[in-house]
């Protein structure tokens, strides 16, 4: 027999399976017409056997081929809206679905019961009288009379929500691991999973905020259904004891259940917000590391006064379980792609990074018809340090030395580690006056020449400086930097703590 309908495909309900119970429907809906125990025509006769069905969960019911309905269980009946069964004989799905539903019905059934022989199974999403989307498994069979003529439909109707949405979810899970593990961007995958979530709940919006690098404020990652004015104004939400759902489940690390926004103490200074986009009630959930650190938070928002039950609670563990797999290996990947072109020690950029970035700067000032200064540092006496003081302190030398170079930089500058006490500063001559240049070089110099206090002792702190221009001194990183090298040993051997130029 032919299949002429559209299924979703899940696995089958344990038990019979659904064609067999199609066809024993069918064999029993035609002893009931042979036997006139329900007559198609001008009247209908209440049997017991209609109380039984009245009795079932599932939609049972018949049409005729007009696809008026003739007979509907209650089931049937309660699901479209109707209190009393009666209420719908009569109708056909023109009345009941909108147009273009309806006529997709009708040419189908029309098309089954022309066929004579054919059962169509079929899977289909339903809007149910409330305006909920429903899921359901459909059996429709054409129904004859004694003389073996097609009459009408007899129609079997099972709810499969609850199973239908399971199986979408493990889908839409699967497709977020998927692009976890292909690595798209954090944005689409927070979005898709908003969404997700969203799909599986009537009336709720989503959010997740994650937390910046400094963890004290809460960034928007996702929140597609939230009105984007209310989004933008808690976007940067500092965390604490009394911020609001997410503030304060960021700060305690701990689920937020606030189930009135209007009269919860957490909400005082953001109920006019809420109240303002229609948000009643936030439940916020942080969404943790595997070693419990708090990487943000996942909200659900309802614009009634409510707490969550058991359904959303289960989807906010499987929401904060993977959005904390997405948040970490984002992460984590960013800190490989960092310290494969940063030093681990100090943040600076390593040599090869260094060199990258300093070619790009060769061709900007190039284009610009701009000079470019390159200071080659080295730490005087650095090894005294680590041999008299030990190699925890030469650590912390060098870190301090850094951040005060990393402190003079303006927009274009580049501060390097080439490898142990060896430094590298690029300077753009913006203004065009080499004096400037000289000037903040000098101020470096002088700032990496301040005692640095380690352990509480003073350690005094110098280093040597040799100075190439481009294009003067060298037209390549190579010439730049060989150049600079040469000028820092003439410092060395003028009594280090001095700066060279080429």
């Amino acid at each position: 027999m032919n299949d002429g309908g559209t299924r979703l495909r899940m696995p089958e309900e344990p038990g019979e399976p659904l064609s067999e119970r199609a066809r024993r429907l069918l064999a029993v809906a035609e002893a009931f017409a042979t036997a006139n125990v329900l007559a198609i025509g001008d009247a209908g006769v209440a049997l017991p056997f209609v109380d039984i069905l009245d009795a079932l969960p599932d939609f049972i019911y018949v049409k005729d081929r007009q696809g008026r309905f003739v007979y509907a269980n209650e089931a049937t009946a309660n699901a479209h809206g109707f209190q009393r069964a009666a209420e719908m004989l009569g109708l056909t799905d023109f009345e009941l679905y909108p147009m273009a539903r309806a006529m997709e019905f009708h040419a189908a059934e029309q098309q089954l019961m022309a066929a004579d022989e054919t059962l169509t199974v079929v899977a289909e999403q339903l809007a149910a009288a409330d305006g909920r989307l429903l899921w359901r498994h459909t059996t429709k069979a054409p129904l004859k009379n004694a003389g073996r003529e097609v009459i009408g439909l007899v129609g079997l109707a099972r709810d499969v929500t609850d199973r239908a949405r399971e199986h979408l979810l493990l889908q839409g899970q699967a497709r977020l691991l998927e692009m976890i593990a292909r690595s798209e961007p954090l944005p689409g995958i927070l979005d898709a999973l908003v969404r997700l979530v969203e799909a599986e709940l009537d009336g709720i919006s989503c959010s997740i905020l994650l937390l910046d690098h400094d963890d004290r404020r809460l960034r928007t990652g996702a929140a597609p259904s939230l009105p984007a004015a209310y989004s933008q104004l808690i976007d940067g939400i500092s965390i604490g004891p009394g911020v609001g759902s997410c503030g304060t489940a960021a700060w305690r690390g701990e689920p937020v259940v606030v189930s009135d926004i209007m009269s919860d103490p957490l909400w005082a200074d953001y109920r006019g917000l809420a109240a303002e986009y229609g948000l009643r009630s936030c439940w916020s959930t942080p969404i943790m590391t595997a070693g419990r650190h708090v990487l943000g938070t996942f909200a659900l928002y309802s614009g009634e006064a409510r707490s969550p039950g058991k359904r959303e609670t289960d989807l906010v563990a499987m929401a904060t379980h993977l959005a904390g797999i997405a948040v970490e290996r984002q992460r984590t990947e960013e800190r490989i792609r960092f310290m494969a072109h940063h030093d681990p020690l100090t943040g600076l950029p390593n040599r090869s990074f260094f060199e990258e970035r300093l070619a790009d700067a060769l061709d900007g000032a190039r284009a610009g018809d701009c000079p470019l200064s390159l200071a080659f540092i080295d730490v005087d006496n650095f090894k005294v340090v680590n041999d008299t003081l030990g190699h925890r302190a030469g650590d912390t030398l060098l870190k301090e030395l850094a951040a005060r170079m990393d402190a003079s930089l303006r927009a274009g500058d580049i501060a390097a580690r080439l490898g142990g006490d060896e430094f590298a500063v690029v300077f753009a001559h913006r203004s065009g006056d080499d004096r400037e240049v000289d000037a903040r070089l000098g101020n470096l110099h002088a700032a990496m020449s301040e005692p640095v206090w380690i352990g509480g002792e003073m350690i005094a702190a110098s280093c040597s400086m040799g100075v190439a221009v481009f294009p003067v001194n060298g037209d390549t990183p190579e010439q730049l930097l060989s150049t600079a090298d040469a000028a820092m040993y003439r410092a060395k051997q003028s009594g280090r703590n001095n700066v060279q130029r080429v």
